[in-house]
């Protein structure tokens, strides 16, 4: 059978990136281009200067990928790419150069979702088994999907409120930790106690998340211990805080694995990248007998070979984009 060589472009926040993937498991080359130490700057990301760096960036990393797969346009099947959801700016960058790719040399467009991307970065590991739950994680989004066979995608719980990597980032600054927070609050947390009465989000019976309670919570023991002239201990807040949320996380994956009667469990996003939620998943999974996917680190943050080992998968069903296909900062998983 014929190889498929699938050209992928990924641009929805501040990594720029591309990669070739073939037959939607093996990666060929890829090239990210951080700008990291740009936003640290400013303690978070800021979209203009964001969308302006993948101008700067883009043909650039364009060539560099090609460079490195020893590969021309010409050897590529589809052009696959990030179309929501993410910055619109930044998604444009992406969106407009893969669409001049893929009219200057007459590839198909292939749209990809972004969230669909970091599901399928797991495939780049191994062979992803369904039925399967996915868990996705990361600073944009917090969701549970139940996926019955390849790009097949129902949600069904997610966060009413802040992302996951959201409520970290905005703890991080809480407790005076540079940006990026998230990495930083669970290096911590493995160095601390759990002394500090936080409440645990959201512990019902649905899917759905909420961690805005629980970041004002740890706002209010940060401004209440200063009121009373008493010194954070910031090791021991960290722990605190991680040990609700990641339990939460992983009690409501574990019920969805049951409820939903799978034993295959994949792992997505920025956020799967954290030592802790990594120890509770695999000791529930070892005692539950579960199939678990934890994607490398490399391909836990945004890179272009998770859109293009999703992206095989959504051209060989024939989703193809004219090239009228616009960006989106808000869309569905479809």
């Amino acid at each position: 059978m014929r190889d498929t060589y699938i050209f992928a472009v990924e641009s929805s926040c501040d990594e720029t990136s591309a990669a070739i993937i073939k037959n939607g498991c093996e990666e060929i080359a890829t090239v990210v281009l951080t700008q990291i130490d740009i936003h640290a700057l400013y303690g978070g990301v800021v979209p203009e200067i964001a969308s302006r760096k993948h101008i700067e960036n883009i043909t650039i990393v364009f060539e560099e990928t090609l460079k490195k797969a020893g590969l021309t346009v010409d050897d590529i099947d589809a052009i696959a790419v990030t179309y929501g959801p993410g910055l619109i700016g930044s998604l444009l960058v992406g969106l407009e150069a893969a669409k001049t790719l893929a009219f200057a040399y007459n590839k198909p467009l292939v749209p990809v979702h972004h969230i669909a991307g970091h599901i399928y970065a797991n495939n780049l590991e191994k062979s992803m088994q369904f039925p399967l739950i996915a868990l996705v994680v990361s600073g944009g989004h917090t969701e549970l999907i139940y996926m019955k066979e390849d790009y097949s995608f129902e949600r069904i719980g997610g966060t009413l409120d802040d992302a996951v990597g959201e409520a970290y980032d905005k703890v991080a600054r809480v407790m005076n930790l540079n940006y990026p927070g998230g990495p930083l609050v669970d290096e911590y947390a493995h160095k601390g106690k759990d002394t500090y009465d936080l409440p645990i989000p959201l512990n019902d019976n649905t899917y759905n998340f909420s961690f805005s309670g629980i970041k004002s919570a740890v706002i209010n023991v940060v401004h209440n211990e200063k009121q009373k002239g008493k010194e954070i201990n910031t090791y021991d807040l960290a722990t605190s805080f991680q040990e609700r949320v990641m339990g939460i996380i992983v009690k409501k994956t574990m019920r969805a694995l049951k409820e939903y009667n799978t034993e295959n469990l994949v792992v997505a996003g920025g956020v799967s990248a954290n030592k802790r939620l990594r120890e509770l998943l695999t000791e529930e999974c070892i005692k539950n007998h579960i199939n678990l996917s934890l994607p490398r680190l490399a391909y836990c943050t945004d890179n272009a070979a998770m859109i293009g080992a999703a992206g095989y998968y959504a051209y060989k069903l024939g989703r193809i984009a004219d090239l009228d296909l616009n960006a989106k900062a808000n869309t569905e998983l479809k």
